[in-house]
């Protein structure tokens, strides 16, 4: 037999990590209410499926958005015509004036300046080509995303020197933390050539703040280092404090521009992953004419950017989708965070993503990357959850869990709670709380009754802006 190449056959994606270990036993026995009801639940996948409805909506409104119907049909021959690696003019000018509206108008992006890549991953993937060569090393925070292993690694031969964060600040990104990793490529003779941060987080669901990001990009700045700013979960900050991108920080902070480089999707922000819209977006007039050519190889398909184009364009459309999104993200972020704290387990206090760090380190029979280890087979066969153990994110404190919660329907997200509440009751009552909130009683049986009880965690009016103070209810107040 011909043997292959030593990218092909080597474990540079990683696929057998925990991470990917609970996808697979999920696509083995995934849950379905009636025909797969003891099936395993994904609760693994950061996917925002909250507003598709609100999508739908739109969609049929404008069938006009596709090139497949009647009314959109006129502009067939032109979108399927060969398109070159700029991407269409209206779509780039569609997605620049997106950034900026995610960001609150504060700062503007320049169409000429986007660049498409399939997905995030490529976009990554082709960053790290640009900034640096096999065998130097770009530092990552952590806990930190466990695709980066795949997709900065694998086929570039970059390295990644992590930066080691601790729960005892809530895993803040610290100064000191920067120089110790800067120190420790230096000392294992690697050459760094950049750092990358993702903000918000994940898999903590927070973010940085101003003075942090500021402390960044001296950093950077002094060691002559490039910044990529992983912004990909920028519009799901559903409550204060505001998202900072790095973007408004270099218009505060005096730096070299030519180290700054954004990486974007519309995977998490609209719930469109399938769709593999990734944007790169370089203040480095180089590295951005390099990224283009290399965009050739996981362009943004013409039908997807005809609709999204015409998507986001739609001004109002935008406006009322990203207040839409905010208010279902903190609807079902307050109440399945409620819903841990009744039965004793605690999270990361966060206000951003897709997900909440739990902390689970109670459970640990022995206080080890084993112990949870343990703790996590346990929930993926006999509990029946896909959540992702800290130690897949480069956690260096066992306990941690990322568990996603706007991937499911209101009912899924009802089974997965319950099974957690028998799991803690059956394996460690000492931890519950001896009195429970009176809204603890409450069971679902539909969704519509999900959401008319959790609308009680809201203001009778509502949520004014993406970032207007919000109400402390009685069951935030019950969170621990």
């Amino acid at each position: 037999m011909v043997s292959m190449s030593k990218i092909a056959t080597g474990n540079g994606h990683g696929e057998n990590s925990p991470y990917f270990e609970g996808w697979k036993a999920y696509e083995t026995n995934p849950f379905h209410p009636i025909d797969r009801p003891d099936g395993v639940i994904q609760m693994g996948l950061a996917e925002n499926q909250l507003c598709f409805e609100f999508i739908k909506k739109w969609l049929m409104e404008h069938p006009e958005a596709s090139v497949c119907t009647s009314e959109g049909v006129g502009r067939f021959k032109e979108t399927a015509l060969f398109q070159d690696y700029h991407g269409m003019p209206e779509f780039r000018q569609a997605v620049a004036k997106f950034m900026g509206k995610v960001r609150g108008d504060r700062v503007k992006f320049d169409p000429e300046r986007i660049v498409m890549s399939g997905g995030a991953t490529g976009a990554h993937e082709t960053v790290a080509f640009c900034l640096a060569d096999p065998g130097e090393a770009l530092l990552l925070p952590t806990p930190y995303y466990p695709g980066f292993d795949r997709d900065l690694r694998w086929r570039t031969g970059v390295e990644l020197v992590p930066v080691i964060c601790e729960s005892c600040n809530n895993f803040q990104i610290t100064r000191n933390a920067l120089e110790a990793a800067y120190e420790k490529a230096g000392e294992d003779g690697l050459r760094v050539k950049g750092l990358l941060i993702t903000n918000p987080s994940n898999p903590l669901g927070t973010i940085m703040d101003r003075d942090t990001l500021k402390s960044i990009v001296r950093f950077v700045n002094e060691k002559n280092i490039h910044l990529i700013g992983d912004e990909i979960y920028a519009a799901t900050v559903f409550k204060s404090p505001e998202f900072v991108s790095i973007s408004e920080v270099i218009e505060e902070v005096e730096c070299d521009r030519d180290l700054i480089h954004i990486v974007y999707s519309l995977s998490k922000d609209m719930g469109f992953p399938g769709f593999r819209v990734g944007i790169i977006y370089s203040y480095n007039d180089a590295v951005m004419n390099c990224a283009r050519k290399m965009s050739s190889y996981g362009l943004v398909s013409s039908q997807t950017q005809h609709l999204i184009a015409t998507m986001l364009n739609d001004h109002d459309f935008v406006d009322d989708f990203i207040v839409e999104s905010r208010e279902q993200l903190f609807k079902r972020h307050e109440y399945f965070t409620w819903s841990l704290s009744q039965v004793g387990i605690g999270s990361l206090k966060g206000n951003g993503g897709l997900f909440i760090w739990m902390d689970l380190r109670k459970l640990l029979k022995d206080n080890t990357f084993e112990g949870e280890m343990d703790l996590w087979r346990v929930i993926i066969n006999e509990v029946k959850l896909n959540v992702s153990p800290g130690s897949s994110f480069h956690c260096h404190e066992p306990g941690w869990f990322r568990v996603c919660f706007a991937n499911m329907d209101d009912n899924t997200m009802e089974v997965a709670l319950s099974r957690i509440r028998a799991f803690i009751l059956k394996n460690n009552e000492s931890i519950v709380p001896r009195k429970l909130c009176r809204r603890s009683s409450l069971k679902l049986s539909l969704s519509r009754s999900l959401s008319r009880r959790i609308d009680d965690f809201m203001s009778p009016t509502g949520i004014m802006s993406p970032h207007s103070p919000l109400p402390q209810s009685p069951l935030v107040r019950a969170r621990t």
